[in-house]
C-alpha cells in the first residue's frame, strides 16, 4: 500500500517534508519494521536523540501496522518507557505490532531497538481510536 497523497508532509514518514525523517515503512508478516538513523538535527542535548524524536517514530510504526493493513485510525494514548539513551547517528530498528482489536480501538506495541547491539532504547504500549 503506497503512502495517501495527503500524508506527503507528515513530519516522520512524508517524503515532501523538508524537515522530516523520511521514515519508509513496510510490513514483514505480522510486524511494522522500519531503520532510521538520527541526525544532529534532532539532538536534544549532550550528542542525544531528543526523546521527542523517539516518540514520534515509534507512534508512526504502530500507526503504520494500522495503515498498511488498510485500517484508518489515531492514536488515542500512548505509554513510552525510555530504557536507554541513543546517541546521534547510531541506527535504530523499529517494530510495531497489533496485540488485540477490540470493536473501535487497537492496542499495538513499538519497541526501538539499537542495530549494533540490540539494547532496546525505549518501548510503547498505544490505543489507537479506528476511524470507522
Amino acid at each position: 500500500m503506497s503512502l495517501r497523497s495527503d500524508a506527503n508532509h507528515c513530519f516522520v514518514c512524508g517524503p515532501a517534508n523538508p524537515i522530516g525523517l523520511k521514515l519508509a515503512f513496510h510490513l514483514d508478516g505480522d510486524i511494522c519494521r522500519s531503520e532510521f538513523t538520527p541526525e544532529a538535527n534532532h539532538c536534544g542535548y549532550d550528542g542525544v536523540t531528543h526523546g521527542g524524536i523517539v516518540y514520534s517514530a515509534l507512534d508512526d510504526v504502530m500507526a503504520n501496522w494500522l495503515f498498511l493493513n488498510g485500517i484508518r485510525a489515531y492514536t488515542a494514548k500512548c505509554d513510552i518507557r525510555y530504557k536507554g539513551m541513543l546517541p546521534v547517528g547510531t541506527t535504530v530498528l523499529l517494530e510495531g505490532i497489533c496485540i488485540k482489536e477490540k470493536s473501535r480501538l487497537a492496542m499495538l506495541q513499538g519497541k526501538m531497538k539499537r542495530k549494533d547491539t540490540g539494547e532496546v532504547v525505549a518501548d510503547t504500549e498505544a490505543s489507537f481510536m479506528k476511524i470507522i
